[in-house]
């Protein structure tokens, strides 16, 4: 309904779940200017969204579980796993390559059951798509451990083990937000369960720990940072988001996580914006961390069931059901990715995972050249990422509306830019929800259409336009009717005596309203008189 609150669509998702542990996790959306917002729930859905329906939502980890081996139901920690799992596709979860293969490792046991030489023949495991980038030594690697290490763990077990492993890791819980600081240097900040991060090239050059944060407040596009240390050192952080949105989103999250990990009522955040930001301050219900683990811990129902190859189909991790979405990649290629990926699941016929399957039409998007050994370098350096930290980096495009996703391929086509889906990059990748009938092209729009479109924005802007040229001319009118009664009526009202006897009114009616009145009637009088001399 179009009064329908972001609570009532959150909790429905919730209860299609079987979800109680519900604190940790929200509803996310990209508007038509690909800006990420998170769905508040005191607020209307629909006066949220600024795109026409059918609107596209992702079911998200909001709040990454301090200790997520800790949570107390398994579905709760099956969600965070595909949420992490994703991270780990998307290169935002950064590792050594060791701690990579282990990662994999446990996805693949997780997903396919033990290692069987019968169903997974040699070169199995580069099948599968963990990592933005993998080489051949990697995937040699993943296979040993699956095949040695982690015999007999049965689904649950492997996920709670990638989840304490993934728990230690830098960039655990990592939302990255693109910025620049002070220099123009190119950074992504980011809000964890453990504090504030900063990183640049691969690196976390800055760590601050959430009681050491005083105040987050922005002014357009800057964002600051105040934070309080030992030896009442203070350090005031700036950084430059790419547009005064971004920047607004930044803080907001900024304000919710620090409200939900440091153990403060939500009600009274504790980085206090300015009196100018007040009337942008995110609704602050809910509860925070400690006290959803005290909620937790009091739960005692039967273990819901839980389906793991359908349960949450993940649309930046398509199903070995569903398959890549093939509407979106242009048609001389279709026929090479269908074949490779129907090649890629032929020994893999009957297992069931959700992990992307790899195609060899797919592979020169992961390694760019000249860096496809990276990930073959020794442990104390090797990161599973480009050599510059770009988690923005995506083989799959941003979940927008589809008339929005038709204005940014036309955009790109006249920019003579491909339409490729290995060329999308966005901060929050996922497939659109707009219907994908069969043999629709969205790439293969014509000329034409972009003219049309162009005409459209033309128009919308005309007509803004002229509202603020009505909206001004009427204030002036009603202001100079104003103006007359009060100069020229015999209106003796309580209210027109009082505004006659000031000074300045006064001083208005002889000085300039007069001359004005008495210019004007001379005026009127030629023109009337040259009229009834023709």
């Amino acid at each position: 309904q179009r009064d329908a609150k972001g609570q009532y669509l959150f909790d429905l998702l919730c209860h299609h779940l079987n979800l109680l542990e519900k604190d940790y996790f929200g509803i996310r959306f990209v508007d038509p200017d690909k800006q990420r917002h998170w769905l508040e729930f005191t607020k209307s859905v629909v006066k949220q969204m600024r795109a026409q329906p059918p609107f596209t939502m992702c079911f998200r980890v909001k709040f990454y579980p301090t200790d997520p081996a800790a949570l107390k139901e398994e579905i709760t920690r099956y969600l965070v796993f595909l949420q992490i799992k994703r991270d780990l596709y998307h290169g935002r979860l950064l590792c050594k390559t060791s701690d990579a293969a282990l990662l994999a490792a446990y996805i693949l046991q997780a997903e396919i059951g033990d290692y069987d030489p019968g169903k997974h023949p040699e070169g199995y495991s580069s099948k599968f798509q963990f990592f933005p980038k993998h080489s051949e030594k990697l995937e040699r690697k993943i296979a040993e451990i699956h095949k040695s290490e982690l015999s007999g763990q049965t689904p649950a077990t492997s996920e709670l083990n990638f989840l304490r492993k993934a728990q230690t890791l830098e960039t655990y819980g990592v939302d990255p937000h693109p910025c620049k600081d002070v220099s123009g240097n190119a950074a992504f900040l980011a809000f964890t369960p453990f504090g504030f991060v900063v990183l640049q090239g691969n690196k976390r050059v800055h760590f601050i720990k959430w009681n050491e944060v005083t105040k987050m407040k922005f002014e357009g596009k800057t964002f600051y940072l105040y934070v309080s240390q030992k030896e009442e050192k203070k350090i005031v952080l700036t950084y430059f988001a790419p547009t005064p949105e971004a920047c607004k989103h930044l803080w907001k999250c900024g304000i919710e996580n620090q409200a939900f990990y440091k153990a403060v009522p939500r009600a009274v955040p504790s980085a206090v914006p300015s009196t100018s930001q007040l009337l942008f301050l995110p609704p602050c219900s809910g509860r925070v961390a400690k006290e959803v683990m005290e909620s937790s811990a009091k739960i005692k129902r039967e273990p819901p069931e839980i389906h793991r190859a359908g349960l949450v189909p993940s649309r930046s991790c398509p199903s070995i059901t569903h398959g890549p979405r093939l509407s979106s990649v242009p048609r001389p290629r279709r026929r090479a990715v269908h074949s490779s990926i129907m090649e890629g699941l032929e020994s893999l016929r009957d297992s069931a995972h959700s992990t992307p399957v790899r195609s060899t039409s797919h592979g020169d998007a992961f390694v760019a050249p000249g860096r496809g050994g990276r990930a073959e370098s020794s442990d104390r350096v090797a990161v599973i990422a480009d050599e510059n930290y770009s988690p923005a980096d995506s083989v799959l495009p941003t979940p927008v509306a589809e008339h929005s996703l038709e204005l940014m391929l036309l955009s790109r086509q006249a920019n003579g830019a491909p339409c490729s889906i290995e060329e999308e990059k966005e901060s929050e990748a996922g497939t659109p929800a707009a219907a994908e009938e069969p043999g629709a092209e969205l790439c293969a729009l014509c000329p034409g259409s972009l003219g049309a479109a162009q005409a459209e924005q033309v128009n919308k802007f005309v007509l803004s336009v002229l509202r603020l040229l009505l909206v001004t001319f009427g204030l002036l009118f009603v202001l100079l009717l104003l103006l007359i009664v009060l100069t020229e009526s015999d209106l003796d009202t309580a209210f027109f005596r009082d505004i006659r006897q000031t000074p300045e009114f006064e001083q208005f009616h002889y000085q300039y309203f007069c001359p004005l009145r008495r210019w004007f009637a001379c005026k009127v009088r030629a023109v009337v008189n040259l009229l009834i001399d023709t």
